[in-house]
């Protein structure tokens, strides 16, 4: 009995740690939309078996974040410009309400943790080409920490789901070398964002991300969807 209950959460765990790592690929901005995946090679690069890597995949297909190809290939799916524009609407409600709780429990240590995140985010635009393998996810980060802070797990899986719908696209803004890189405006917003994050106030917090999200979505829907 008792070898049966250690196998067990091993299992599970494997199963999990897997999982976590290929939801990372996607919300770090590693994959592009359209791009098909190797059920095997992932397996390899992450050094387990394929079943694994299998049962994590189809778990992300159930939840939309990848999708099966009518010839059985696994890939990430596409996304139309309705799309974009109602995932778009739902994160500027969901994401907003998140920072606007996460506002009534700030810490200090919290907003010395985001600008330093902001400011590795504006060192990686500056470098460029040779930086841009860190700014989906440094982006991904500095958002998180603040949505996580409105300790709401709930909330926190539905923001989740969002993005690793939408991770891929946001590849258009934050990895294409654009203007907006180039002149760190999501930096900006950030900046505007933690200022009222130390201040308590829930709504200029609430409108900073709101101008993010915002500049974000018109650049790639200009950019990708014209």
């Amino acid at each position: 009995m008792s070898t049966r209950l250690n196998i067990a959460p091993r299992a599970e765990t494997l199963g999990a740690n897997v999982l976590l790592q290929i939801k990372e690929l996607i919300l770090g901005g590693q994959l592009m939309p359209g791009e098909q995946l190797s059920l095997r090679s992932m397996a390899e690069a992450l050094g387990v078996s394929v079943m694994p890597v299998r049962a994590a995949v189809y778990q992300l297909v159930a939840d939309q974040a990848l999708e099966v190809a009518p010839n059985r290939s696994v890939r990430v799916p596409t996304m139309t410009a309705d799309q974009f524009r109602e995932i778009t609407a739902i994160r500027l409600q969901i994401e907003g309400y998140a920072v606007e709780q996460a506002a009534l429990r700030v810490t200090p240590s919290l907003v010395r943790s985001l600008r330093k995140l902001n400011a590795a985010l504006s060192k990686a635009m500056a470098r460029g080409d040779t930086g841009r393998s860190d700014i989906v996810r440094l982006n991904k980060d500095l958002h998180f920490s603040i949505y996580e802070t409105a300790a709401m797990p709930m909330l926190i899986k539905i923001i989740e789901t969002l993005w690793l719908r939408i991770g891929p696209v946001l590849n258009y803004d934050l990895r294409a070398g654009s203007e907006r890189t180039d002149k760190r405006i999501a930096v900006a917003h950030h900046a505007r964002m933690i200022d009222a994050l130390a201040a308590k106030d829930a709504d200029a917090a609430r409108d900073a991300l709101k101008s993010d999200i915002e500049s974000a979505f018109q650049h790639i829907l200009a950019k990708q969807f014209s």
